[in-house]
């Protein structure tokens, strides 16, 4: 995952927004990579490539992601069962949570 030599912002040459992922989330990620990778090999950078995936397309376009809850936005990874939830702002999208996501348990198949 990209990271900027000051902190955890990850622009892009797509992303219009600057991204910032809170330590706590950042954290779960890297469990979650470590976790895959450890299930077979390969698998965890398989996870961080839809991850970054999917954080290039929250940094392009943040309010194509519903409202979940007051001011927090969700998006959901597409092969693996976790979710992003930030917050946006004119300025700054910031990544503040990293989970297992049910929203869509009905469609996952085991990676």
């Amino acid at each position: 995952m990209e990271r900027s030599p000051g902190g955890n912002s990850r622009p892009t040459s797509e992303t219009l927004i600057p991204i910032s992922i809170e330590p706590v989330a950042l954290s779960d990620i890297e469990g979650a990579a470590t976790w895959f990778e450890s299930q077979r090999p390969g698998l965890g950078t398989e996870f961080i490539l839809e991850l970054d995936h999917s954080i290039e397309r929250v940094g392009t376009n943040p309010e194509a992601f519903a409202q979940v809850y007051r001011v927090f936005r969700r998006a959901l990874l597409r092969r693996f069962p976790y979710a992003l939830y930030f917050t946006y702002e004119s300025d700054l999208i910031r990544v503040t949570q990293f989970c297992i996501s049910t929203a869509h348990q009905s469609s996952y198949h085991h990676v």
